[in-house]
Order: structure tokens, then sequence, then C-alpha cells
């Protein structure tokens, strides 16, 4: 087995594709093609103690939630705790890889499983639960071209598209769509129409035809339908076609429970859930059941407009600020607070077990020095 393996599986799980652009996620520390001759330690921070236990347990891999390189990195020494950190993977032929928010917006992921515990489903979600910003999947980045064509043209015409690469969609190719329609003009002095005569309005039968094709291949489409289209002045429309977008895929979730609960129910249940004696919760007004909840694991204060505009009545979260705590209460909003990494720790079990389903005869553990940094004082 090798370090791509882990890397498959971890795909499987959180495709990269669903990570957000300016995140930092994949293998980060290592070669793919490497052996993966020791376990694999899973934790949200690489802190020095974390990679002082994968080194003592004879780990070869480490699944980093949040990642341990951000930004540039002018020099590489043990002058610095990273350094070190990074230095230490490195000679102890240790590959790390991160997922982070590819694994927050996955099905069954981070985002989702916080969710379990605020619907007091056990292991699964009580309630309609869908994607805050749902993720748009466009890889081909397409665009549809209509004309307008003499139906006696219509197959000259949309064979021709299709040898720029229009009309395929999938393993299928030539497809299109077509309505039959009356077009009219009015040709000029200086004009020579297919149809009629100049200076007079003439009406003639059309098809309208409709076909995909790839963005970059839009000019050489309508360079190739200029030249086989009867017509002097063709009519060419360009439309933009969105990506497909994923109900249960991308960024926070917007959870409706199926019973209503007051704050300090759902506070209970996250008390319990994520094994924490404090939560902190902010009410603009009495403590009223609801129904609407935004759900974003770490700190998620960047969704807290979508949040507002799916009309949640609370925002959970791990960490926001004050001024937006603040704004989350003047838009009517409850806040609850669990801690940034309190709201993505308590996953690693289960990943384990994802991971341990397809890699097998591998050990995968959590670490045990992976905590909170923030402890309260006693």
């Amino acid at each position: 087995m090798r370090v791509a393996s882990l890397i498959e599986a971890m795909e499987a799980i959180a495709p990269l594709r669903y990570a957000e652009p300016w995140d930092r996620v994949g293998l980060l520390i290592g070669r793919a093609e490497a052996p993966l001759t020791g376990g694999i330690l899973l934790t949200i921070d690489l802190t020095e103690s974390v990679l002082r236990e994968a080194i003592a347990n004879g780990a070869k891999a480490i699944v980093a939630y949040h990642a341990p390189i951000w930004e540039p990195i002018k020099r590489l020494t043990s002058d610095t705790t990273r350094g070190r950190i990074l230095l230490g993977c490195a000679e102890a032929g240790i590959s790390v890889y991160t997922p982070h928010t590819a694994l927050d917006a996955a099905p069954g992921g981070v985002t989702d499983w916080l969710c379990e515990g605020l619907s007091a489903g056990g292991d699964r979600i009580e309630g309609d639960c869908r994607a805050l910003t749902p993720l748009v999947e466009d890889e081909k980045k397409r665009a549809k071209i209509v004309t307008f064509v003499p139906e006696k043209d219509l197959d000259k015409v949309r064979s021709a598209l299709a040898t720029t690469g229009a009309g395929q969609i999938g393993d299928y190719e030539l497809c299109s769509f077509s309505t039959a329609g009356e077009g009219t003009f009015l040709g000029g002095a200086g004009t020579n129409p297919v149809v009629g005569q100049p200076g007079r309005l003439e009406s003639v039968g059309e098809r309208r035809l409709e076909m995909v094709c790839a963005k970059g291949a839009v000019a050489l489409a309508i360079e190739t339908l200029r030249k086989f289209h009867p017509y002097e002045e063709p009519v060419i429309d360009v439309y933009e076609l969105l990506g497909t977008a994923r109900r249960r895929v991308g960024a926070g979730r917007r959870l409706v429970l199926d019973q209503p609960a007051t704050m300090r129910e759902l506070a209970e249940r996250c008390r319990t859930f994520l094994d924490r004696a404090r939560i902190k919760v902010a009410l603009p007004a009495d403590d009223q059941p609801i129904t609407h909840i935004g759900v974003v694991p770490g700190a998620g204060e960047s969704l807290l407009p979508e949040a507002i505009g799916e009309e949640c009545q609370a925002f959970v979260t791990g960490e926001m600020r004050h001024h937006q705590v603040m704004d989350a209460l003047h838009a009517g909003l409850a806040v609850m607070l669990c801690g940034h990494t309190n709201t993505e720790r308590g996953y690693l079990p289960r990943l384990a077990e994802r991971l341990q389903a397809t890699l097998d005869g591998v050990d995968i553990t959590c670490a045990e020095s992976d905590q909170d940094p923030m402890q309260e004082l006693t």
C-alpha cells in the first residue's frame, strides 16, 4: 500500500473540488508513490506534540484537518515551530494530507455530523438539511449557442457546429434542440437575402437551433456557423450556462428541524454531543422554539449573510467576532458558539472508521495529544 491509497480514500470521502478556492488542501508533504509502511494518525492541528506522537507510534502519514502550510514559506529551518514540524515530518518520512473545507462541504462530513448532534438524530440528521451555499460544478465551462435557420438547412448547420465540439453531452454527440417558428426581416437596398427581395418585409419559416458548446470553442463555433449558415447576417445568441448545483454539497448547512427546539435545548444537545461544559449563546429576544438553523463548523461568520438570506432563526458555529454576533442579533438570529475546534474534533473517530473500511490492514488512530488550544481555568 502506498500514500496514493490514502489520497484515493480521502478523495472518495471528500473530493478536493469541494474545497473553497482559498483553501490549502490535498497532499502537502510527501510523495504519493511512497510506501505506506506505518499507520495513519488523524488530528485537527499538526503540533510538535502530535508529530512526536506520530513518530512514537510509527505512523507514516498524518491527516491534519487544518493545513500546516498556509502562508508562503521563505525559508525552512528549525528556528521556528512550523519549520521544526515540517522538517520533522520530512525527516521521518511522514506524509501529510489536509482535507479541511472539502471535508466540511462533503455529504456525511464535518458539517453534517454537527447537524446530527443539533437535531438529536443519533448518527443521522432529523430534519431537512442542505448546503447554505450549494456547490456548483461546472468543470467544462459550457455555453449554449442559439441560431435560426431555414428547415432545409437545419441538418447542415447542426453537423457543422458539431465539428467544433458543439452538441457533445457526456458520451453523446450531435445533441441539439429545435423548434419551429416564423422569422421576419426587411432587407436594405444593398442586401442579397436568400429568401424574398430587398426593401420588402419578408416572412419565412425557420427552426430555432440550440446546442451546448465549451466556452473555449465558442469563437470557432461562431466562425463555423457563419460559414455554413445560408443567411448573410445570421442571428446568433450565446448564453452562459450555470453549473449543476449540488444541494447536499457545499459550505455550511441550513438545518430545518422536524421538531422545534429552544436555544437552551439546542445548547444542551451540543454540550452532550461535543462533550463540552461551556456553550455560549446570544439571544435577540426571548428563547422561543425555532426550526431553521444555519450551521457552520469552525469559524463560520463569513456565511452569516447566507444564513440570514435563508431565513434562519439561529446560527451555530465555533467562533465569531463580536460585531458579527451583533449583526446576527440585529437580524433577529440567535447565536451559539461552541469553540472553533470543538465543532470539528469529534468527527475524527468517524473519519477513522470510514478510512479503515477502505484501507484494510492499516492502523488508523486519532491523536491523543491533539487538543483545543483554548482551555478553561478552574
